[in-house]
């Protein structure tokens, strides 16, 4: 499906959020790498689609692997890294993917041709989120990014409670953000999905934990419980290992970061100049 060999040169479209690259990977592997306004957004292996390159997908692909959801509703689009590992594993999966730029839906579409199942529209997730029927997802992924920086409107617990609407009781939901020094931002992060959900975790490597370096944070969250064992054990074996903070490990993590709503929410910090293309 989609293109067939492996290119030497980049493929360049306009689209509505700015300009998008398809960077084809070297070595003779038919795999492309999605970057938008030069910031790398996906990586896609179309001989492979199981294969998952960027550290943070490998943490969505785990909870995918732990819970075998039957519906998913991906809120952003880039190449559909994920949508193509669910439809790999679980061919009888329904997923619905939201993504703003048209333009790179388009894109996307003719260079990159989607799996079967896999529906998608162009809107905001909130939108989405608001039209969507109580009950309807046993998985939701928010993955959005202007540019590098999460979109505010997208961090408050209002979005949560949405998203928590939308999902079966035994859901769950998931968030990739990006923080660095002094963290506050994925704090935050952490207090406001804790706010709205029973069961909460977040993954990141133990340096960007620590704050030593920018980087992805994943948080878990469900009603009715994680499948933390298998989900550290998981994490814990990547080829970049990753920590699993919950329980009273994430209350100490999170401090006395306070909750973020819709009044108070900003977007997400930028990385430092240099990382991700920025």
């Amino acid at each position: 499906m989609g293109r067939q060999r492996p290119d030497t040169e980049a493929i360049t479209e306009s689209i509505d959020s700015g300009v998008a690259e398809l960077v084809p990977d070297l070595g003779g592997r038919n795999s492309w790498t999605l970057r938008v306004n030069g910031t790398p957004q996906s990586h896609v292996d179309l001989d492979d689609p199981t294969y998952l390159e960027f550290e943070y997908v490998r943490r969505l692909g785990h909870i995918v692997d732990l819970t075998a959801p039957s519906r998913v509703l991906h809120l952003g689009g880039g190449a559909l890294t994920l949508a193509r590992y669910v439809a790999n594993l679980l061919p009888r999966a329904s997923q619905q993917v939201a993504e703003i730029d048209a333009g790179l839906i388009a894109f996307v579409r003719r260079e990159l041709p989607p799996p079967p199942r896999v529906k998608i529209t162009t809107g905001d997730a909130r939108a989405v989120l608001v039209k969507a029927r109580p009950g309807s997802f046993d998985l939701i992924v928010s993955d959005c990014f202007a540019g590098a920086r999460t979109p505010a409107h997208l961090t408050s617990v209002e979005y949560v409670r949405q998203a928590s609407a939308a999902l079966a009781e035994d859901g769950v939901y998931t968030a990739n953000i990006g923080d660095g020094n002094g963290l506050q931002f994925a704090r935050s992060q952490c207090a406001t999905v804790r706010a709205v959900f029973e069961h909460v975790c977040v993954l990141a490597e133990p340096g960007v934990f620590r704050g030593r370096r920018f980087g992805n944070f994943v948080i878990f969250a469900s009603h009715i419980g994680l499948p933390m064992q298998q989900l550290t054990r998981a994490t814990a074996g990547d080829p970049f290992p990753g920590r699993v903070e919950h329980g009273t490990g994430l209350t100490k993590f999170i401090g006395g970061a306070p909750v973020i709503t819709d009044e108070t929410a900003t977007l997400s910090p930028a990385p430092p100049s240099g990382l991700w293309g920025t």
